[in-house]
């Protein structure tokens, strides 16, 4: 099974990923920064899979344009990661800040570090019913390290860390995720999902037309990759076109391996080991106000970033699974996330609020599609999924 999508990504002539050196000509807002770091994701469809967004962080200023797309168990033409490999970066990112960070607050000399983190959802039940839903599971982190510290302090750092990290806000409560709706540029009312209780954010119309990437080009080809296509296989578990399955009972895993390079960017290993997917290198750096160079998107970054393409992968999934027309689609979420405990020397755990999304529907279908298209988005989204689920990270410590 070959994909029947067109690339483009590929066609836009632009480099797919890259830092907006233009953000401040765009007419764009970023969001409230409510505890220290928020994020706004401008994102849109430009197929059923290819997705393209503006993300900008409030507190940096910084913007970047990512995108993403699926592999052949979507049917997609996988020019780009999948979505749920963002939040598994951001969040090996984050978590490899904190440890970083608490380990020199407690001068602990760590001497070699290696994070590989495995993240886990599920996908149960029938579209066409409308009992399909998401499901996020516990998350596992191998920490090999060498460092001074004995057991009982090693252990002790990396439980803090973790906690400290932006994302424990989202793992450790039920986040309620809220919406808004729009329809052929008109606001009606959501359907079962949680209402913002505010107007719709105005829809910026194509700004993406408007963006720069600059001229470092090299730079642009080094934040992130794909190092090992997959092959498309029929008829297995995990193969070309089981995700576009009406009715489904399987589980998802995600795996990263991030380590420090010598210049002290982070580089990310993703993995999509269920289904089966393509081999990714992504590059996560934070600001010199954190303790990096700005060189790369940070890691809030790259969790808001997979959220926003997460949800729109099922917004698309859905219409294509029910043969409705959905033309286009657009989001402008807003995730709002503390500094770290160690990183931004708060001290305290990580927090964060609901995920927001205004979400941007053309169709020619009724307004009771629309608003089914954004409830099932929102119930088969695994993102939105880990949001509401009470999660732990489990640690398992392996000296080198």
């Amino acid at each position: 099974m070959t994909s029947s999508e067109q690339d483009l990504l590929l066609a836009s002539g632009l480099p797919i990923f890259f830092e907006i050196d233009n953000f401040d000509e765009l007419d764009l807002s970023p969001t409230d920064n409510r505890h220290g770091q928020s994020v706004r994701v401008w994102a849109r469809s430009l197929s059923v899979m290819q997705k393209e967004a503006i993300v900008a962080s409030a507190r940096s200023g910084k913007a970047w344009r990512l995108a993403s797309d699926e592999g052949p168990y979507l049917d997609g033409v996988d020019s780009a990661p999948c979505p749920l490999s963002f939040l598994t970066t951001g969040m090996v990112s984050s978590y490899f800040n904190e440890i970083q960070a608490l380990a020199r607050q407690r001068d602990i000399n760590i001497r070699d570090l290696v994070l590989i983190q495995d993240n886990y959802y599920t996908m149960e039940g029938s579209a066409l019913r409308g009992t399909m839903i998401g499901g996020a599971l516990p998350v596992d982190l191998e920490v090999q390290i060498d460092c001074d510290a004995d057991d009982a302090g090693l252990n002790e750092l990396l439980v803090h860390a973790v906690h400290a990290s932006p994302l424990n806000g989202l793992m450790r409560k039920v986040h309620e995720s809220l919406f808004t709706l729009t329809m052929n540029g008109s606001e009606i009312g959501v359907g079962e999902v949680a209402s913002i209780n505010a107007p719709a954010e105005k829809d910026p119309g194509d700004r993406f037309a408007l963006i720069s990437a600059g001229n470092d080009t090299g730079r642009h080809d080094e934040l992130i990759r794909r190092i090992d296509k997959v092959a498309v296989q029929d008829g297995v578990a995990g193969g070309a076109g089981t995700s576009l399955q009406a009715s489904q009972s399987r589980q998802l895993h995600v795996r990263a391996r991030c380590r420090l390079r010598p210049d002290g960017v982070k580089e990310i290993t993703q993995d999509l080991l269920s289904p089966l997917g393509s081999r990714f290198r992504f590059l996560s750096d934070e600001t010199e106000e954190f303790g990096g160079q700005d060189a790369a998107p940070d890691a809030v970054t790259y969790m808001s970033a997979g959220i926003a393409f997460c949800f729109m992968t099922q917004l698309g999934r859905y219409a294509k699974i029910v043969k409705k027309n959905l033309d286009e689609y657009k989001v402008i979420q807003d995730t709002h996330f503390s500094l770290g405990g160690a990183s931004g020397r708060t001290g305290q755990p990580g927090v964060a609020d609901p995920v927001e999304t205004h979400t941007y529907l053309d169709t020619s279908e009724e307004a009771e599609f629309a608003r089914k298209v954004l409830d099932m988005g929102e119930r088969t989204c695994f993102l939105h999924a880990f949001c509401r689920t009470e999660l732990k990270t489990k640690i398992k410590i392996r000296r080198t």
